[in-house]
């Protein structure tokens, strides 16, 4: 990961170089976490309704739990927008010179992955337990079925993977921000010391001694004295 600018990202007014973006890590797994939503999506979308001949009403697959296909397409469209939002704000993220904005950035990036790995994982035990109670199949749904239980799984380590690349972004940031930001190179007046504020005049340069200051005392005991006068 390109750690040359803030919190992991590139340094802001680069140029843009299309093939190392569409190859950074996660950017890929962004672009998992969308292909496995439109599958999920997909396949309740397409088979996860019936009619019953019985009563000609239209139930959900799983055991007829209405509940369990609306949360299936549910976390799977909001996850589909989301990846493209990630994705777009991948890019921008270069853009951003602000560090605040990069910081704010990766932490909603952080929470949210983290925060859909957990409703992925809700939707995987709540289809599987919804499709083992189901008794008799519809006809043509089975394999449906099954392929969004196995890609809401799927889609738990995606999100995690995704909570992982901010998790050390922000990582890096936090380094970077408690990290010494100065150095001293030196005292006032020595070289390599902090220049003065704008306009200030300069320093006086140090008195010059040709001798050593008070180097022609005279000897104790022959200082000549003189009563004072009053």
């Amino acid at each position: 990961m390109d750690a040359t600018g803030a919190y992991g990202g590139g340094k802001a007014g680069g140029a843009f170089d299309i093939q190392a973006f569409v190859q950074r890590p996660p950017v890929i797994v962004r672009a998992v976490c969308w292909l496995f939503s439109v599958i999920v999506m997909g396949c309740i979308s397409a088979k996860g309704w019936y009619i019953d001949p019985s009563d000609k009403n239209e139930y959900c697959a799983y055991n007829k739990d209405t509940n369990a296909c609306n949360y299936g397409v549910g976390i799977s469209v909001i996850a589909f927008i989301a990846s493209i939002g990630f994705i777009a704000g991948e890019y921008l993220f270069e853009q951003m010179s602000s560090v605040k904005t990069r910081k704010h950035y990766v932490l909603a990036d952080m929470g949210f992955s983290a925060f859909w790995a957990f409703l992925y994982f809700v939707g995987f035990c709540y289809l599987s337990n919804a499709w083992g109670k189901t008794e008799v199949a519809p006809k043509g749904t089975a394999n449906n079925m099954q392929g969004a239980i196995a890609f809401c799984f799927f889609s738990i380590f995606a999100w995690v993977a995704c909570a992982f690349f901010a998790f050390q972004r922000f990582r890096l940031g936090a380094e970077a921000a408690f990290a010494p930001s100065y150095e001293v190179q030196g005292a006032a007046g020595s070289p390599g010391a902090f220049p003065a504020y704008p306009g200030a005049p300069d320093p006086a340069p140090a008195p010059v001694y040709s001798d050593p200051p008070f180097s022609h005392q005279q000897p104790a005991g022959n200082i000549d004295y003189t009563a004072p006068t009053y």
